[in-house]
């Protein structure tokens, strides 16, 4: 997968970490702050599935919201677990596989072996 679109939605960030955040202080009600949930998100999910994670990140951050510890979550979003399944499946598969290999492997070495 491309790492450019990952890139280009996490410059507005950035520039915003670099250049507005200093001026304004840190008045953020999460942990971790909004902009790093953001580059996080994009890191972990990808442009599509990352900026919206931000987003909703961004709309939740109101004087009304108790704020707290809210980190990324690990999975992808619902919305978009289905609309990109393959990304999902393949993490599931390699995440299967690896089990899979190391309780087949051996089972392989007894039959194969001499010593049996």
């Amino acid at each position: 997968m491309s790492m450019w679109p990952r890139q280009v939605f996490s410059l507005p960030v950035r520039a915003y970490r670099l250049l507005l955040s200093p001026w304004l202080g840190s008045a953020c009600r999460f942990e971790p702050t909004c902009s790093r949930y953001a580059l996080q998100a994009l890191e972990r999910h990808g442009a599509l599935a990352g900026s919206y994670l931000a987003a909703g990140r961004i709309l939740r951050c109101q004087p009304w919201c108790a704020g707290g510890c809210d980190p990324v979550p690990h999975e992808r979003p619902r919305l978009f677990s289905r609309l990109l399944p393959s990304a999902t499946v393949a993490t599931e598969e390699s995440s299967a596989a690896a089990p899979a290999k190391s309780s087949a492997q051996p089972s392989s070495l007894k039959s194969s072996g001499p010593l049996s």
